[in-house]
Protein backbone atom coordinates (compact mmCIF):
# COMPACT_ATOMS: atom_id res chain seq x y z
CA UNK A 1 0.00 0.00 0.00
CA UNK A 2 1.60 3.32 -0.90
CA UNK A 3 1.83 6.32 1.42
CA UNK A 4 -1.41 8.93 0.70
CA UNK A 5 -3.61 5.91 -0.38
CA UNK A 6 -5.35 4.11 2.36
CA UNK A 7 -6.89 0.99 1.42
CA UNK A 8 -8.06 1.96 -2.10
CA UNK A 9 -9.48 5.70 -1.40
CA UNK A 10 -7.17 8.83 -1.46
CA UNK A 11 -7.42 11.30 1.40
CA UNK A 12 -10.23 13.45 0.89
CA UNK A 13 -8.34 16.80 1.71
CA UNK A 14 -9.03 20.53 0.85
CA UNK A 15 -5.27 21.74 -1.13
CA UNK A 16 -3.85 25.08 1.28
CA UNK A 17 -5.21 27.66 -0.17
CA UNK A 18 -7.99 26.32 -1.66
CA UNK A 19 -12.35 26.12 -0.72
CA UNK A 20 -12.60 23.75 1.92
CA UNK A 21 -15.63 20.94 1.19
CA UNK A 22 -19.06 22.31 1.22
CA UNK A 23 -20.21 20.29 4.75
CA UNK A 24 -23.34 18.33 3.75
CA UNK A 25 -25.15 16.02 1.66
CA UNK A 26 -25.46 16.36 -2.12
CA UNK A 27 -28.51 15.82 -3.83
CA UNK A 28 -28.41 14.14 -7.44
CA UNK A 29 -31.54 14.18 -9.36
CA UNK A 30 -31.55 11.82 -12.67
CA UNK A 31 -32.08 8.63 -13.31
CA UNK A 32 -30.30 5.58 -14.75
CA UNK A 33 -31.55 5.46 -17.93
CA UNK A 34 -30.49 9.37 -18.66
CA UNK A 35 -27.24 9.70 -20.59
CA UNK A 36 -25.64 13.00 -18.38
CA UNK A 37 -27.10 11.81 -15.47
CA UNK A 38 -24.46 9.02 -15.36
CA UNK A 39 -21.15 11.47 -16.53
CA UNK A 40 -22.29 13.72 -13.03
CA UNK A 41 -22.86 10.48 -11.00
CA UNK A 42 -19.17 8.89 -11.67
CA UNK A 43 -17.45 12.14 -11.07
CA UNK A 44 -19.49 12.26 -7.80
CA UNK A 45 -18.23 8.80 -6.88
CA UNK A 46 -14.73 8.84 -7.93
CA UNK A 47 -14.40 12.24 -6.13
CA UNK A 48 -15.54 11.14 -3.14
CA UNK A 49 -18.26 13.25 -2.59
CA UNK A 50 -21.12 12.69 0.09
CA UNK A 51 -24.78 12.88 -1.95
CA UNK A 52 -27.43 10.85 -2.44
CA UNK A 53 -29.41 10.02 -5.62
CA UNK A 54 -33.17 10.75 -6.39
CA UNK A 55 -35.51 10.50 -9.21
CA UNK A 56 -36.79 13.39 -10.76
CA UNK A 57 -40.45 12.60 -9.38
CA UNK A 58 -39.17 13.10 -5.56
CA UNK A 59 -41.12 16.02 -4.46
CA UNK A 60 -38.29 17.95 -3.80
CA UNK A 61 -37.01 17.72 -7.65
CA UNK A 62 -41.09 19.24 -8.32
CA UNK A 63 -40.85 22.05 -5.56
CA UNK A 64 -37.46 23.32 -5.20
CA UNK A 65 -34.97 22.07 -7.84
CA UNK A 66 -37.19 22.55 -10.81
CA UNK A 67 -38.36 25.83 -9.86
CA UNK A 68 -34.81 27.34 -8.83
CA UNK A 69 -33.24 26.06 -12.04
CA UNK A 70 -36.01 26.92 -14.15
CA UNK A 71 -34.82 23.65 -16.12
CA UNK A 72 -37.23 20.16 -15.86
CA UNK A 73 -33.64 18.68 -17.88
CA UNK A 74 -31.57 16.32 -15.47
CA UNK A 75 -28.90 15.66 -14.02
CA UNK A 76 -29.39 18.64 -11.57
CA UNK A 77 -27.26 18.86 -8.45
CA UNK A 78 -28.38 20.30 -5.43
CA UNK A 79 -25.83 21.74 -2.66
CA UNK A 80 -25.95 21.47 0.86
CA UNK A 81 -27.04 24.86 1.36
CA UNK A 82 -29.44 24.56 -1.43
CA UNK A 83 -28.30 26.19 -3.98
CA UNK A 84 -28.78 24.18 -7.83
CA UNK A 85 -26.52 23.48 -10.49
CA UNK A 86 -27.81 22.23 -13.99
CA UNK A 87 -25.48 20.89 -16.69
CA UNK A 88 -23.25 18.22 -16.14
CA UNK A 89 -19.84 19.88 -17.22
CA UNK A 90 -20.86 22.55 -14.79
CA UNK A 91 -21.19 20.16 -11.96
CA UNK A 92 -17.67 18.77 -12.65
CA UNK A 93 -16.50 22.19 -12.54
CA UNK A 94 -18.70 22.52 -8.98
CA UNK A 95 -17.12 19.89 -7.53
CA UNK A 96 -13.60 20.07 -8.62
CA UNK A 97 -13.53 23.78 -6.53
CA UNK A 98 -15.30 22.39 -3.56
CA UNK A 99 -13.51 19.03 -3.25
CA UNK A 100 -10.08 19.52 -5.41
CA UNK A 101 -8.52 16.20 -4.26
CA UNK A 102 -7.88 14.22 -7.56
CA UNK A 103 -8.18 16.66 -9.96
CA UNK A 104 -10.34 16.33 -13.10
CA UNK A 105 -8.60 18.52 -15.01
CA UNK A 106 -4.26 18.10 -15.72
CA UNK A 107 -2.48 21.32 -15.11
CA UNK A 108 -0.51 20.45 -18.07
CA UNK A 109 -0.81 21.68 -21.49
CA UNK A 110 -1.40 18.25 -23.65
CA UNK A 111 -3.14 16.49 -21.38
CA UNK A 112 -5.22 19.44 -20.37
CA UNK A 113 -6.82 19.49 -23.98
CA UNK A 114 -6.92 16.17 -24.20
CA UNK A 115 -9.45 16.25 -21.36
CA UNK A 116 -11.24 18.97 -23.20
CA UNK A 117 -11.52 16.91 -26.19
CA UNK A 118 -13.15 14.11 -24.98
CA UNK A 119 -15.93 16.75 -22.62
CA UNK A 120 -16.69 17.14 -26.43
CA UNK A 121 -16.10 14.12 -28.89
CA UNK A 122 -16.67 11.82 -26.12
CA UNK A 123 -19.89 13.25 -24.49
CA UNK A 124 -21.31 15.48 -27.60
CA UNK A 125 -20.37 14.07 -30.27
CA UNK A 126 -21.08 10.19 -29.11
CA UNK A 127 -24.48 11.11 -28.32
CA UNK A 128 -26.11 10.34 -31.85
CA UNK A 129 -24.48 7.11 -32.06
CA UNK A 130 -25.76 6.20 -28.61
CA UNK A 131 -29.25 7.81 -29.25
CA UNK A 132 -29.32 5.42 -32.71
CA UNK A 133 -28.38 2.54 -30.73
CA UNK A 134 -31.14 2.89 -27.90
CA UNK A 135 -33.75 3.57 -30.31
CA UNK A 136 -32.97 2.03 -33.56
CA UNK A 137 -33.02 -1.53 -32.20
CA UNK A 138 -35.94 -3.26 -31.69
CA UNK A 139 -33.92 -6.06 -29.24
CA UNK A 140 -33.97 -2.60 -26.15
CA UNK A 141 -37.32 -1.87 -26.44
CA UNK A 142 -38.88 -3.48 -23.12
CA UNK A 143 -35.62 -2.83 -20.58
CA UNK A 144 -36.21 1.11 -22.07
CA UNK A 145 -39.83 1.57 -21.46
CA UNK A 146 -39.59 -0.16 -18.35
CA UNK A 147 -36.58 1.90 -17.27
CA UNK A 148 -38.18 5.36 -18.63
CA UNK A 149 -41.43 3.96 -16.54
CA UNK A 150 -39.45 4.05 -13.06
CA UNK A 151 -38.10 7.06 -13.20
CA UNK A 152 -41.88 8.32 -13.20
CA UNK A 153 -43.49 5.37 -10.81
CA UNK A 154 -40.64 3.79 -9.20
CA UNK A 155 -43.39 1.07 -7.49
CA UNK A 156 -45.49 1.07 -10.20
CA UNK A 157 -47.24 -1.99 -11.93
CA UNK A 158 -45.65 -3.13 -14.52
CA UNK A 159 -48.48 -1.59 -16.46
CA UNK A 160 -48.19 1.88 -15.25
CA UNK A 161 -44.14 1.69 -15.93
CA UNK A 162 -45.07 0.57 -19.61
CA UNK A 163 -47.49 3.54 -19.58
CA UNK A 164 -45.46 5.99 -18.90
CA UNK A 165 -42.32 5.26 -20.29
CA UNK A 166 -44.00 4.31 -23.46
CA UNK A 167 -44.73 8.06 -23.88
CA UNK A 168 -40.73 8.72 -24.17
CA UNK A 169 -40.23 6.09 -26.11
CA UNK A 170 -43.51 6.76 -28.71
CA UNK A 171 -41.85 10.48 -29.05
CA UNK A 172 -38.10 9.01 -29.22
CA UNK A 173 -39.72 6.80 -32.14
CA UNK A 174 -42.07 9.52 -33.96
CA UNK A 175 -38.33 11.13 -35.15
CA UNK A 176 -37.90 8.43 -37.39
CA UNK A 177 -35.94 5.58 -35.14
CA UNK A 178 -38.91 2.95 -36.48
CA UNK A 179 -37.61 3.30 -40.05
CA UNK A 180 -33.85 2.46 -39.83
CA UNK A 181 -33.27 0.21 -42.05
CA UNK A 182 -30.66 -2.93 -41.96
CA UNK A 183 -28.03 -1.44 -43.56
CA UNK A 184 -28.31 1.71 -41.26
CA UNK A 185 -27.98 -0.63 -38.01
CA UNK A 186 -25.14 -2.78 -39.54
CA UNK A 187 -23.12 0.50 -39.96
CA UNK A 188 -24.22 1.56 -36.73
CA UNK A 189 -23.13 -1.64 -34.69
CA UNK A 190 -19.47 -1.16 -37.14
CA UNK A 191 -18.55 2.13 -35.56
CA UNK A 192 -19.64 0.88 -32.52
CA UNK A 193 -16.84 -2.45 -32.46
CA UNK A 194 -14.70 -0.12 -34.01
CA UNK A 195 -14.64 2.64 -30.93
CA UNK A 196 -14.90 -0.63 -28.80
CA UNK A 197 -11.74 -1.62 -30.48
CA UNK A 198 -9.86 1.11 -29.77
CA UNK A 199 -10.70 1.13 -26.30
CA UNK A 200 -10.18 -2.32 -25.62
CA UNK A 201 -6.63 -1.80 -26.32
CA UNK A 202 -6.16 1.38 -24.33
CA UNK A 203 -7.65 -0.81 -21.07
CA UNK A 204 -5.39 -3.25 -21.62
CA UNK A 205 -2.74 -0.84 -20.57
CA UNK A 206 -4.53 1.63 -18.49
CA UNK A 207 -7.41 2.08 -15.85
CA UNK A 208 -8.22 5.23 -16.97
CA UNK A 209 -8.09 7.04 -19.75
CA UNK A 210 -5.13 9.61 -19.06
CA UNK A 211 -3.41 7.04 -17.21
CA UNK A 212 -3.78 6.09 -13.40
CA UNK A 213 -5.98 8.98 -12.75
CA UNK A 214 -9.52 9.61 -13.29
CA UNK A 215 -10.19 12.72 -15.19
CA UNK A 216 -13.44 14.57 -16.71
CA UNK A 217 -12.26 12.36 -19.91
CA UNK A 218 -13.78 9.21 -18.02
CA UNK A 219 -16.40 11.10 -16.65
CA UNK A 220 -17.54 12.43 -20.10
CA UNK A 221 -17.10 8.81 -21.53
CA UNK A 222 -20.00 7.25 -18.98
CA UNK A 223 -22.95 8.87 -20.74
CA UNK A 224 -22.51 6.75 -24.13
CA UNK A 225 -20.41 4.07 -22.42
CA UNK A 226 -23.00 3.12 -19.29
CA UNK A 227 -26.31 4.91 -19.80
CA UNK A 228 -26.96 3.73 -23.17
CA UNK A 229 -24.58 1.52 -24.16
CA UNK A 230 -23.29 -0.23 -21.35
CA UNK A 231 -26.80 -0.81 -19.78
CA UNK A 232 -29.76 -1.19 -22.98
CA UNK A 233 -29.56 -5.17 -23.49
CA UNK A 234 -28.10 -4.75 -27.65
CA UNK A 235 -25.35 -2.64 -27.17
CA UNK A 236 -24.54 -3.95 -23.89
CA UNK A 237 -24.23 -7.83 -25.30
CA UNK A 238 -21.95 -6.07 -27.93
CA UNK A 239 -20.27 -4.60 -25.80
CA UNK A 240 -19.33 -8.03 -23.45
CA UNK A 241 -18.99 -9.52 -26.46
CA UNK A 242 -16.31 -7.65 -28.20
CA UNK A 243 -14.64 -5.50 -25.36
CA UNK A 244 -14.64 -7.27 -22.02
CA UNK A 245 -12.16 -4.81 -20.43
CA UNK A 246 -14.03 -1.75 -21.83
CA UNK A 247 -17.16 -3.48 -19.62
CA UNK A 248 -14.65 -3.56 -17.14
CA UNK A 249 -13.88 -0.10 -17.09
CA UNK A 250 -17.34 0.68 -16.96
CA UNK A 251 -18.14 -1.22 -13.63
CA UNK A 252 -15.06 0.45 -11.79
CA UNK A 253 -16.59 3.67 -13.28
CA UNK A 254 -19.59 3.28 -10.99
CA UNK A 255 -17.94 2.97 -7.97
CA UNK A 256 -16.03 5.07 -5.36
CA UNK A 257 -12.67 3.16 -5.27
CA UNK A 258 -10.24 5.00 -7.09
CA UNK A 259 -7.92 1.93 -7.42
CA UNK A 260 -8.90 -1.37 -9.42
CA UNK A 261 -8.04 -4.45 -8.83
CA UNK A 262 -6.58 -5.00 -12.04
CA UNK A 263 -4.42 -1.94 -11.71
CA UNK A 264 -3.17 -2.37 -8.07
CA UNK A 265 0.27 -1.24 -8.88
CA UNK A 266 -0.64 1.79 -11.06
CA UNK A 267 0.39 5.27 -9.61
CA UNK A 268 -2.86 7.04 -8.90
CA UNK A 269 -1.56 9.82 -10.92
CA UNK A 270 -1.51 11.83 -14.48
CA UNK A 271 1.68 10.53 -16.50
CA UNK A 272 4.80 12.63 -15.83
CA UNK A 273 6.05 14.84 -18.86
CA UNK A 274 2.17 15.79 -19.94
CA UNK A 275 2.43 12.45 -21.84
CA UNK A 276 -0.78 11.22 -23.55
CA UNK A 277 -0.94 7.16 -23.70
CA UNK A 278 -0.74 6.51 -27.78
CA UNK A 279 -3.61 4.52 -27.01
CA UNK A 280 -5.80 7.72 -25.91
CA UNK A 281 -3.99 9.50 -29.12
CA UNK A 282 -5.63 6.61 -31.58
CA UNK A 283 -8.72 6.60 -29.63
CA UNK A 284 -8.81 10.97 -30.13
CA UNK A 285 -7.94 10.30 -33.61
CA UNK A 286 -11.13 8.28 -34.13
CA UNK A 287 -13.20 10.59 -32.22
CA UNK A 288 -12.02 13.98 -34.55
CA UNK A 289 -12.19 11.90 -37.82
CA UNK A 290 -16.27 11.13 -36.64
CA UNK A 291 -16.83 14.64 -34.71
CA UNK A 292 -14.30 17.73 -35.44
CA UNK A 293 -15.64 19.13 -38.82
CA UNK A 294 -19.42 18.96 -37.79
CA UNK A 295 -18.45 20.76 -34.53
CA UNK A 296 -16.34 23.32 -36.49
CA UNK A 297 -19.10 23.91 -38.93
CA UNK A 298 -21.14 24.46 -35.61
CA UNK A 299 -18.52 27.16 -34.30
CA UNK A 300 -18.45 28.78 -37.81
CA UNK A 301 -22.27 28.89 -37.67
CA UNK A 302 -22.05 30.52 -34.17
CA UNK A 303 -19.72 33.48 -36.12
CA UNK A 304 -21.98 34.41 -38.61
CA UNK A 305 -25.14 34.55 -36.45
CA UNK A 306 -23.29 37.07 -34.04
CA UNK A 307 -21.16 38.92 -36.43
CA UNK A 308 -23.87 41.68 -36.11
CA UNK A 309 -24.50 41.69 -32.41
CA UNK A 310 -21.25 43.13 -30.85
CA UNK A 311 -23.65 46.38 -29.83
CA UNK A 312 -25.76 43.61 -27.22
CA UNK A 313 -24.43 43.92 -23.63
CA UNK A 314 -22.04 41.18 -22.25
CA UNK A 315 -25.25 38.45 -20.74
CA UNK A 316 -27.97 39.10 -23.06
CA UNK A 317 -29.49 35.82 -23.75
CA UNK A 318 -28.62 33.89 -26.98
CA UNK A 319 -32.26 33.65 -27.85
CA UNK A 320 -34.75 35.67 -25.59
CA UNK A 321 -37.60 32.60 -25.29
CA UNK A 322 -35.66 31.29 -22.11
CA UNK A 323 -34.62 27.95 -23.90
CA UNK A 324 -31.65 26.76 -21.80
CA UNK A 325 -30.36 24.91 -24.55
CA UNK A 326 -31.48 26.91 -27.66
CA UNK A 327 -31.08 25.67 -31.53
CA UNK A 328 -30.26 28.81 -33.83
CA UNK A 329 -31.71 28.03 -37.30
CA UNK A 330 -29.42 27.34 -40.31
CA UNK A 331 -27.76 30.06 -41.84
CA UNK A 332 -25.40 30.20 -44.65
CA UNK A 333 -21.44 29.62 -44.57
CA UNK A 334 -18.10 29.47 -45.95
CA UNK A 335 -16.49 26.21 -45.47
CA UNK A 336 -12.88 25.65 -47.27
CA UNK A 337 -14.25 27.77 -49.94
CA UNK A 338 -17.40 26.59 -50.65
CA UNK A 339 -21.06 27.74 -49.75
CA UNK A 340 -22.92 25.59 -47.38
CA UNK A 341 -25.91 25.88 -45.21
CA UNK A 342 -25.47 25.12 -41.36
CA UNK A 343 -27.38 25.04 -37.87
CA UNK A 344 -26.08 26.33 -34.79
CA UNK A 345 -25.90 24.97 -31.75
CA UNK A 346 -24.74 27.31 -29.14
CA UNK A 347 -24.85 24.27 -26.06
CA UNK A 348 -21.83 22.95 -28.66
CA UNK A 349 -20.50 26.05 -28.87
CA UNK A 350 -20.02 26.62 -24.89
CA UNK A 351 -18.16 23.26 -24.66
CA UNK A 352 -15.87 23.55 -27.87
CA UNK A 353 -15.06 27.12 -26.30
CA UNK A 354 -13.68 25.00 -23.38
CA UNK A 355 -10.81 23.52 -25.87
CA UNK A 356 -10.32 26.36 -27.97
CA UNK A 357 -9.72 28.59 -24.67
CA UNK A 358 -7.06 26.03 -23.62
CA UNK A 359 -5.67 26.54 -26.68
CA UNK A 360 -5.46 29.81 -27.77
CA UNK A 361 -5.50 31.76 -24.58
CA UNK A 362 -3.22 33.76 -22.36
CA UNK A 363 -0.24 31.75 -21.20
CA UNK A 364 -1.51 28.81 -23.70
CA UNK A 365 1.11 26.49 -24.66
CA UNK A 366 0.75 26.00 -28.64
CA UNK A 367 4.00 24.68 -29.15
CA UNK A 368 3.16 21.37 -26.72
CA UNK A 369 -0.37 21.03 -28.56
CA UNK A 370 -0.04 21.24 -32.15
CA UNK A 371 1.78 18.10 -32.94
CA UNK A 372 -0.53 16.04 -30.87
CA UNK A 373 -3.36 17.90 -33.06
CA UNK A 374 -2.07 17.45 -36.26
CA UNK A 375 -1.83 13.92 -35.19
CA UNK A 376 -5.33 13.35 -34.25
CA UNK A 377 -6.91 15.61 -37.16
CA UNK A 378 -8.41 18.53 -34.65
CA UNK A 379 -5.83 21.22 -35.56
CA UNK A 380 -8.81 22.97 -37.58
CA UNK A 381 -11.27 22.61 -34.71
CA UNK A 382 -9.18 23.93 -32.03
CA UNK A 383 -7.76 26.61 -33.97
CA UNK A 384 -11.09 28.23 -34.98
CA UNK A 385 -11.28 31.93 -33.38
CA UNK A 386 -14.82 32.56 -31.99
CA UNK A 387 -16.37 36.22 -33.25
CA UNK A 388 -18.13 36.19 -29.69
CA UNK A 389 -17.47 33.67 -26.49
CA UNK A 390 -21.02 31.98 -25.30
CA UNK A 391 -21.34 31.86 -21.44
CA UNK A 392 -23.38 30.25 -19.01
CA UNK A 393 -24.98 32.04 -16.44
CA UNK A 394 -27.75 31.02 -14.07
CA UNK A 395 -28.72 28.22 -16.24
CA UNK A 396 -28.97 30.20 -19.50
CA UNK A 397 -26.50 30.56 -22.53
CA UNK A 398 -25.78 34.57 -22.91
CA UNK A 399 -23.43 36.49 -24.89
CA UNK A 400 -19.80 37.04 -23.61
CA UNK A 401 -17.86 40.13 -23.57
CA UNK A 402 -17.87 41.75 -27.19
Amino acid sequence: MRAGLPGSRPLRVAQKGSLRPMTGTYTLYGSYASYYTAKARACLRKKGVPFVERLPSAPRFREHVRATSGSHRIPQLETPDGTVIQDSIEIFDHIDTHFPALPGVPSTPRQRLAVHLIELFGSEGLVRLAWQYRWFFEGNDFFVRMDFGRSFRPQGSDEELMHYGGLIADRMLSRGAQNASDDVRAEIEADYVELLGLLEVHFTHHPYLLGGHPSHADYSMMGALHAHMGRDPVPLRVMQDHAPRVFRWVEHMLVPEVESPEFFDTPVEYPPDDAIPESLEALLAWLAGHYAEPFRQNLLAWNEHVRDRSSELEGTEVLADGDQQPQLPPIPIEVDGEQVKASCNPHLVWVTQRALNQYQGPGSDRGACDAMLAAIGADALVGTKLARQVERRGGRLVLGPA
